[in-house]
């Protein structure tokens, strides 16, 4: 850049205000003479002398210098042509040197380009999808620290309302004034261990009016639980009693579920939504069964129900259910606002029926950040935003905007089990009422298994889970397809065309019998034969398949299939 200066002698005052710009960032000062006829030119310099040229009378402000740069700046080149990319970086010590942002971000970036595609995701219940308008909202959130109660109060009152919200609409018994008790939490999983602690803490206090020993809780629940229920009864040191599935019957029975109750159960744990199925268990059926065993023991056995998947779901879609605090013995309910509460991963929420109903010795009361503050959780410091993002859904879409997307996510449910039962090919195993989700496995899986299904649906780019069921309905192998608010019929009519496309190229496939399968059907006598059919199903289900898949890959590679 050249600033030339008029060739008028009353502007030599100009040259004294570049010696003043020159003196003000302390650099040296040269002026060089320069014929007019010349061009000025000058190759590119490091920043650490000023140079002025003149022209007759005429001053320019050239560029400042020292040196000539004989190493390239990074910032110039292409960031692929950078040494920050085209050098391997150390994955488990930290690396000696800074390296550009530029440079970070485009290396993390290239990486994450393997993940698959988040709203491809069947597998997961978490949502995927939301409005600008809240990704706005949580990114201009996302530096305030939620603990900090007396420093973001209305970020504090936020939280109070949703639980508040979610109280009435789980008919907690409140009065129009009255303050719902409950508390935000990172998840379900965060939410059960605290429901959990509390039925423990009041059955310990019981226990210990009684004069009667306190060693041996225990909680009774489905085999088809989520894992978090075998953390806390892990961790928390409670014997956990699981009812065995069946076939045919997915989820907990409740009359099997009371006959296991006794004076050291410190609830039942009922599942709105269970995880391989997506359906109800019977919330209602378990209150009256429960209700008699106390009549007729003496006891008092509550009920928590894990509404994680269905906590937002049923009150909209399926209002006449009676699973909430309308049944007496339902004392605490979690919900994940991360799956059908419509926010991205991070909130959960756990309220329970009444200030009795949590043990005033385990809230803890700090005053170190400002002002006192109750606190039950089992983290302390978490982020803001994904509560902000919950009070968004809540106030934006209200209860008919929940009811238009439940409805949706039904439909489409719908839409691809109508579409998967046409092929003939597969038993739907999900129930029509309750998680909008498919689970279905193969009428015959004697040639090809579902495991197949799963894997080749990645080359589309789908990501379908294949699992079997819990004892003792082990031996069911089965496919589920979750459907969020983001899973349009349209993508539930490719999902549908892209299963029929793989049912036909297995059936191209020669059949996966092999030398272990057929001696079991044969009885060979042989001794390694004899040892192999010792093996369980589910491991021998495995090793076929590991073979299966060796012999699908060797055939990518020789027919060109990307």
């Amino acid at each position: 850049m050249t600033l030339a200066s008029s060739t008028k002698k009353k502007k030599t005052p100009r040259f004294i205000a570049l010696s003043s710009f020159v003196y003000q960032i302390k650099l040296p000062l040269f002026i060089l003479p320069v014929p007019k006829h010349l061009p000025i030119h000058l190759p590119s310099f490091s920043l650490s002398l000023a140079i002025l040229c003149r022209r007759d009378s005429a001053y320019s402000l050239i560029m400042v210098l020292s040196e000539t740069a004989k190493e390239t700046d990074a910032s110039l080149h292409s960031t692929f042509a950078s040494r920050y990319v085209r050098a391997s970086l150390p994955r488990f010590v930290m690396p000696e040197d800074s390296i550009p942002k530029e440079a970070a971000y485009q290396i993390i970036n290239d990486e994450l380009m393997l993940d698959g595609n988040p709203r491809l995701n069947l597998a997961s219940f978490v949502t995927t999808w939301m409005e600008p308008e809240c990704n706005k909202l949580i990114m201009d959130s996302v530096n305030k620290n939620y603990v900090d109660m007396d420093e973001y109060p209305v970020t504090t009152e936020l939280q109070n309302r949703c639980v508040n919200m979610i109280a009435r609409l789980f008919n907690a018994p409140l009065g129009d004034s009255e303050a719902a008790v409950g508390v935000g939490t990172v998840g379900s999983s965060e939410a059960i261990m605290l429901a959990g602690l509390a039925f423990k803490r009041k059955w310990q206090n019981r226990r210990k009016a009684e004069g009667k020993p306190i060693d041996k809780p225990n909680i009774v629940t489905g085999a088809n639980v989520q894992v978090c229920w075998e953390k806390f009864a892990r961790y928390f040191e409670v014997e956990l009693k699981e009812v065995k599935l069946r076939d045919g019957y997915y989820v907990m029975d409740p009359e099997k579920a009371a006959e296991m109750v006794d004076e050291n159960t410190i609830c039942v744990a009922a599942i709105l939504g269970s995880t391989l199925n997506g359906e109800f268990e019977d919330v209602k059926k378990l209150n009256n069964l429960l209700t008699e065993k106390n009549k007729e023991t003496g006891w008092d056995t509550p009920i928590h129900v894990d509404a994680a998947s269905g906590g937002f779901i049923a009150p909209f879609i399926y209002p006449d259910l009676v699973w909430d605090f309308r049944l007496p013995l339902v004392k605490s309910i979690n919900v994940s606002g991360h799956k059908y509460g419509l926010v991205y991963a991070g909130i959960g929420w756990v309220i329970w029926r009444s200030k009795e109903d949590l043990p005033e010795e385990l809230v803890f009361h700090i005053n170190y950040l400002g002002a006192d503050q109750p606190t039950f959780t089992l983290n302390f410091s978490k982020g803001s935003s994904q509560i902000i993002a919950q009070y968004y859904q809540l106030i934006r879409l209200g209860f008919e905007g929940y009811k238009c997307i439940m409805e949706n996510c039904r439909d489409n449910a719908m839409i691809l089990k109508d579409g998967l039962e046409k092929t003939g090919r597969f038993n739907i195993v999900s129930k029509d009422n309750g998680v909008p989700l498919v689970a279905f496995s193969l009428k015959d899986n004697s040639c090809h298994n579902e495991f197949e299904i799963s894997d080749m649906l990645r080359r589309f780019g789908w990501i379908v889970p294949a699992y079997t069921m819990p004892p003792d309905a082990q031996h069911v192998t089965v496919l589920r397809v979750v459907i969020r608010e983001d899973f349009s019929r349209t993508l539930a009519e490719r999902l549908v065309q892209d299963i029929t496309k793989i049912l036909h190229e297995l059936d191209t496939l020669p059949a996966k019998v092999n030398a272990k399968l057929a001696a079991i059907e044969g009885k060979a006598a042989d001794e390694h034969i004899l040892a192999s059919c010792k093996k369980s199903a589910l491991d021998l289900q495995r090793e076929v398949t590991a073979h299966w898949k060796k012999f699908v890959m060797d055939r990518k590679k020789t027919n060109g299939v990307c």
